[in-house]
């Protein structure tokens, strides 16, 4: 027993038959000292504590994550899973904290997160998770296109495999700088926490994964509104080795005019260009 009076997560594992399936991305974490370091970086990030926040959960399996989440005093936790055997098995964790932890059978690329979590009471919601691998791209970008801005979180505490991590935090004029590194950084701060090899799950990926912080900032009077950021970084790096005046035409539009009033030459490529130059541009897409 551990120091919430749970079993070990292997014995969790076995108990409740959880050979995790490939098609639903499962890759199951069971060392309690990593789940709990995992959500450590949780603290302060956003600038809003643990204790004093709700917790959005996608994907907890067998509970690892879940474990060090109310290990560490969260204020509630309201989690989303698909399996209905994992779910069965997060009762004992419902049992051993009463009253804090809500789960709910879904798919978390269509659920209504705030519907879910219902009244806040006015405290901050973190979003920390171990993301499926095969929805966790989509996932992300969903929270970060919102149209709403500021989000109805405050932090987003995330695993990826670690090239998917890179590309959020990418720097232009690198192989990994793409459509996830603009929208990680325009109107948030995205950065790798710390690496998680893959010996730490059940069963072992091929990749090793990391965590990646994102903390959203508030938008400036000069922040472009996101479907536009969107459509232009969308179409950019959809031909992103051919020149923007090139590969703009995609939006209908002479690119040439706006691109001039931005700054920006027209031979140059998408990989070029800074946040800041997608973000000056988005502004003269933005005045037709």
């Amino acid at each position: 027993m551990y120091e919430d009076g749970l079993p070990p997560l292997r014995d969790v594992i076995n108990q409740y038959e959880l050979n995790a399936k490939k098609a639903l991305g499962q890759n199951f974490l069971t060392d309690l000292n990593l789940t709990g370091k995992i959500v450590r970086s949780a603290e302060g990030l956003g600038g809003t504590s643990l204790k004093d926040s709700i917790v959005y959960e996608v994907g907890p399996g067998p509970g690892a994550l879940t474990r060090a989440i109310l290990m560490n005093g969260a204020h509630r936790v309201v989690a989303v899973e698909m399996d209905p055997r994992c779910i069965e098995a997060l009762k004992q964790v419902q049992a051993a904290y009463p009253g804090k932890l809500d789960v709910h059978e879904g798919d978390a690329l269509k659920v209504d997160e705030l519907a879910l979590i219902g009244d806040t009471e006015g405290r901050p919601i973190k979003i920390i998770a171990n993301l499926p691998y095969n929805v966790g791209t989509a996932l992300l970008v969903k929270w970060l296109t919102l149209a709403d801005w500021l989000p109805w979180y405050s932090s987003l505490t995330l695993m990826f495999q670690k090239e998917v991590g890179m590309r959020i935090v990418a720097e232009p004029r690198t192989k990994a700088y793409g459509r996830l590194s603009v929208l990680g950084q325009y109107r948030a701060s995205s950065k790798i926490m710390f690496d998680v090899p893959a010996r730490a799950f059940i069963p072992p990926p091929k990749v090793t994964s990391c965590i990646v912080g994102i903390s959203p900032a508030p938008e400036q009077p000069d922040t472009p509104k996101q479907p536009i950021v969107e459509k232009l970084v969308s179409a950019a790096f959809n031909q992103r080795r051919k020149m923007l005046r090139t590969s703009l035409k995609a939006l209908g539009q002479d690119p040439l005019p706006r691109l001039e009033a931005a700054g920006i030459k027209a031979t140059c490529r998408a990989e070029e260009l800074t946040v800041e130059d997608f973000c000056r541009l988005a502004l003269e897409y933005g005045k037709n």
